[in-house]
């Protein structure tokens, strides 16, 4: 009975001397084969980058670290500002180098129609003459406001007002382009379908002004874009 204890306690210190020995030896394989190289410093994905992101927001996502320099890629970024105006064509990994060719402009993202939902809305469709949509100029990714006009209940007359402000497109139909895939001038009268994202109130609002027969025009928004202001517009204060 002790022969096989004292047989197992063997047993068990060789297995712990055997995986000190092969991480030692792990360990001075890769100091090794570093030995001698030249390190660089390289923009490393700390946390996921998901698409869409902008350039700009980035530097949060990321951590610096030195890298040999035979293993850098040849598109790593070195300057974050190289990244302003483009966004992430897709998901980017933790580990992953931060490469300028994940970078791509946001109407090409929005060509492809992949802007992410956001959590808990919903998505809608609906036809407007191009005129309506600033000229055909909205893309998806963008942001829109969207002036309803409506007759009144007592029958006094339209009233026009914005019903909605920084509504997000998630995708454009109907849009012509040009043989070189950019985007083409539309004549007035021709019609593009959008789906936007709405919370589950206002999609009911929206659908509601539609089939209540309100006349739609859209307005292209941004993050500087000042919405204060907003009041019913009809034929009593037109002009002033």
């Amino acid at each position: 009975m002790k022969t096989r204890i004292i047989g197992a306690i063997v047993a068990l210190i060789l297995a712990a001397v055997g995986a000190f020995v092969l991480v030692t030896y792990v360990r001075g394989a890769d100091a090794r084969a570093a030995d001698g190289a030249e390190l660089v410093e390289a923009y490393i994905v700390d946390e996921t980058i998901p698409e869409g992101t902008p350039g700009e927001s980035v530097k949060d996502f990321l951590r610096v670290d030195e890298i040999p320099k035979r293993n850098l890629a040849g598109e790593n970024v070195t300057d974050l500002e190289e990244l302003a105006g483009l966004v992430a064509d897709a998901d980017l990994l933790p580990g992953e180098q931060l490469l300028a060719t994940r970078f791509i402009d946001p109407a090409t993202l929005a060509a492809r129609g992949d802007v992410q939902v956001p959590a808990g809305m919903q998505l809608v469709s609906f036809t407007l003459p191009v005129e309506r949509v600033v000229g055909g100029a909205v893309r998806a990714g963008d942001q829109v406001g969207m002036v309803a006009t409506l007759e009144r209940v007592a029958g006094e007359g339209a009233q026009s007002q914005f019903a909605f402000h920084d509504v997000l497109v998630t995708k454009v139909q109907g849009l012509a382009v040009t043989e070189e895939g950019e985007p083409a001038e539309q004549a007035a009268g021709n019609s593009l379908m959008l789906t936007i994202a709405l919370s589950t109130h206002d999609v009911e609002r929206w659908v509601w002004a539609v089939d209540g027969g309100a006349s739609i025009w859209l307005t292209l928004e941004n993050d500087a874009t000042d919405n204060g202001g907003s009041s019913p517009a009809d034929e009593g204060n037109l002009f002033g």
